[in-house]
């Protein structure tokens, strides 16, 4: 069990909590809060250790392309990267889904 952090820039806040997928055998769950910070904050907790560069260079083309302002917990089960991308754009996309 490895545990990571991130922090990147942020220009986009959002305005509610967000909860996509499940912990499981190859997936992983997403979890946004709301922060007052002007940083996206990411606290990882993995099961596959060793892939803290990896987790960088996905991180860093989502908040490339999405810069939310957010406080992240991501609890992973062995996702791969697709599936940690698809889990970030789910739930950024949740965060405009009127219910």
């Amino acid at each position: 069990m490895e545990k990571l952090n991130f922090k990147f820039e942020a220009t986009q806040p959002i305005d509610k909590p967000v909860h996509v997928g499940v912990v499981a055998s190859g997936d992983l769950e997403v979890i946004m809060r709301p922060t007052e910070s002007k940083d996206a904050t990411l606290a990882i907790v993995t099961g596959s250790d060793g892939f803290g560069e990896v987790w960088n260079n996905v991180l860093t083309r989502f908040f490339a392309r999405y810069p939310l302002q957010a406080d992240f917990q991501i609890n992973d089960f062995g996702a791969t990267p697709g599936v940690v991308n698809l889990r970030l754009t789910q739930a950024m996309e949740a965060l405009n889904d009127e219910e």
